[in-house]
């Protein structure tokens, strides 16, 4: 196996490309002030096609970023409002006045929403450069690319790679009224500005797949806003959230999946609760089987979360046994329906992804159930190693009244006979996440954002 590589490329989308900047970034508790230029802010909106959205140009070796780029602005909590976008004030809603089963409803039901209507996501970007014009940019991120052997082929249909984004983005009642962040000033914290630093990564990078854990402010900022560009979302939250037990909480955290609606057509939706020797649990995860609108597979998305601190092992390793065995079950009917649908001599099978926080070091037994699986997965962040046998230092770092915790906890696995990693975005340096850790002024969450480009691999009965 060849070490992970920098390459330069023009990312697989026709429209121009994001144009990015590094920044060195701050030690100062205070940080300076962003050098953006919003010249343009409130220029006219338009609507932005099919909802696929230019994604940043990668250079090579020092200058591929993640930059300063940003999304849509959210329900204000205790912000005023100047930071407001006008654009989501139309759409926001208040947990009261969203039915649970909305998000749930099979898009596909009802017309095909409009291109025009569409949220132009440059827009959003640039709304977010403004309100967060206090605030450091965000660390630099390469875009990085395996090249094994088992890496160099060719997609079936020679379609753009589907990108998935894994994240634990905090809750914001844990983040401010739980999770006791020590070095990390209650200013940071603030949702008027950290939900701007969150849309931000998500817009910069726009995911065609995006699985986050620890969401509580599901149906005032992250449903309407997604909805607004071509996706559709489904929400799972925890039965006994812990964000319940803080005061002036907005609700439950959970899990949200979300998927454009211009790649993706809806098949089944499973929400399940996982269970530990027959017991349910507060963990839960959604699964969605999805067909791709441009290559007719199919392809099964999972994302979950599972018990988090050290002493509760067993449980999570429970919890994964039992998700593994739905997955299993899931799947199976995919392939089933499938060939009854006459895909092949075989049926054409279900791809799978399977996103989380799962609060486990690779050298727990939950992890060893889901590298040795039959399910066939394998965890995309090992290529980056340079023997693709290892996982990163960290995915999330942290001071607590506790101590220090450097860990990693957080996962992308997909079923390597069926899909190939095409690249991934790098991890943080030392350096970049700075002496007080996570989460910080340049940074909204405790744990990374991991994102990876995935293909189809070939068929062989196609190949025929």
């Amino acid at each position: 196996m060849y070490p992970a590589r920098r390459c330069s490329i023009l990312l697989h989308r026709d429209m121009a490309a994001l144009c990015v900047t590094s920044r060195r970034l701050t030690k100062k508790k205070e940080p300076p002030r962003r050098n953006l230029s919003v010249t343009g802010l409130l220029q006219g909106h338009s609507g932005c096609g099919d909802g696929i959205s230019p994604k940043p140009q990668v250079k090579t070796n020092v200058t591929s970023s993640s930059t300063s780029a940003s999304s849509r602005p959210v329900c204000p909590m205790g912000s005023s409002s100047s930071s407001s976008s006008r654009l989501f004030g139309t759409l926001a809603q208040t947990l009261s006045s969203a039915p649970l089963a909305q998000s749930d409803q099979d898009p596909d039901q009802n017309p095909d929403q409009d291109p025009e209507a569409l949220a132009n996501p440059d827009q959003l970007l640039r709304e977010c450069e403004e309100a967060l014009l206090g605030r450091p940019a965000r660390p630099h991120r390469d875009l990085m690319f395996p090249c094994t052997p088992a890496h160099q082929h060719h997609s079936q249909y020679q379609h753009p790679p589907i990108r998935v984004m894994q994240w634990n983005i905090l809750a914001q009642a844990l983040g401010e009224g739980k999770d006791g962040f020590v070095r990390c000033p209650l200013e940071a914290l603030n949702w008027a500005e950290r939900k701007y630093l969150i849309l931000e990564e998500i817009l910069t990078y726009r995911p065609d797949i995006l699985c986050l854990q620890e969401v509580d402010h599901y149906y005032d900022t992250f449903q309407p806003i997604m909805a607004s560009l071509g996706y559709h979302g489904s929400f799972m939250p925890k039965p006994w959230s812990p964000c319940l037990d803080v005061e002036k909480n907005n609700g439950p955290d959970g899990c949200a999946l979300f998927y454009r609606r211009s790649r993706f057509s809806l098949l089944a939706t499973s929400h399940l609760r996982l269970s530990a020797m027959m017991l349910p649990t507060n963990q839960v995860a959604v699964v969605q089987t999805l067909r791709c609108r441009a290559t007719g597979r199919r392809l099964c998305v999972a994302v979950t979360h599972l018990k988090a601190r050290s002493g509760w092992e067993r449980l999570r390793s429970a919890q994964g046994a039992d998700l593994l065995q739905h997955l299993r079950t899931i799947t199976a009917r995919g392939r089933a329906d499938a060939c009854g649908a006459g895909a092949g001599p075989e049926g054409e099978g279900v791809a799978l992804i399977v996103c989380g926080d799962f609060n486990s070091e690779p050298t727990e037994d939950v992890y060893r159930r889901f590298s040795s699986s039959p399910l066939n997965l394998d965890s995309a962040y090992k290529l980056l190693s340079a023997d693709g046998q290892a996982e990163p230092a960290f995915t999330t770092w942290k001071i607590r009244p506790s101590g220090e915790s450097r860990s990693t906890l957080d996962y992308i696995w997909y079923s390597h006979h069926a899909l190939c990693v095409e690249s991934l975005l790098d991890l943080l340096s030392e350096e970049q996440v700075g002496p007080d850790r996570l989460p910080s002024y340049h940074y909204p969450s405790d744990h990374l954002s991991l994102l990876c480009d995935i293909s189809f691999r070939e068929q062989p009965h196609r190949l025929l």
